[in-house]
């Protein structure tokens, strides 16, 4: 009987406690690769001291924002960041603009965008 009461114990523990998480970057590349791409907001457009390009995916119905950050207002090197759960009405607004919303597409990022990023490692 205790044989079998460890058994469970053992069980238990190494489901609980072993846990898989993904990396940003298997997840990113898995988005970027299966992903339908929705559409892309440049440097050009974005004209912005730390958003470099901002990139929305659709995956299973959800969509995932793929964004490029300056490392600093004059680095041409960035870090890439993955967003996910982004309701479609957030994505829309941070592209065109909500109403009364900044004409800033870093204020709007930090509305609609910032607030998702994913678990990931």
């Amino acid at each position: 009987m205790r044989k079998i009461v460890m058994s469970i114990m053992f069980f238990l523990f190494s489901t609980n406690s072993y846990c898989q998480e993904v990396s940003c970057t298997d997840l990113l590349n898995f988005i970027i690769q299966n992903g339908y791409l929705k559409s892309t907001v440049g440097s050009y457009t974005l004209d912005s001291s730390w958003l470099y390009k901002v990139t929305a995916y659709e995956y299973e119905y959800k969509t995932y924002v793929i964004a490029e950050i300056k490392k600093s207002e004059y680095s041409y090197q960035t870090s890439t960041y993955i967003f996910c759960g982004i309701p479609n009405m957030n994505w829309s607004n941070f592209q065109y603009g909500g109403y009364s919303d900044s004409n800033s597409y870093g204020e709007r990022f930090h509305k609609y965008i910032i607030n998702y990023k994913c678990i990931c490692e």
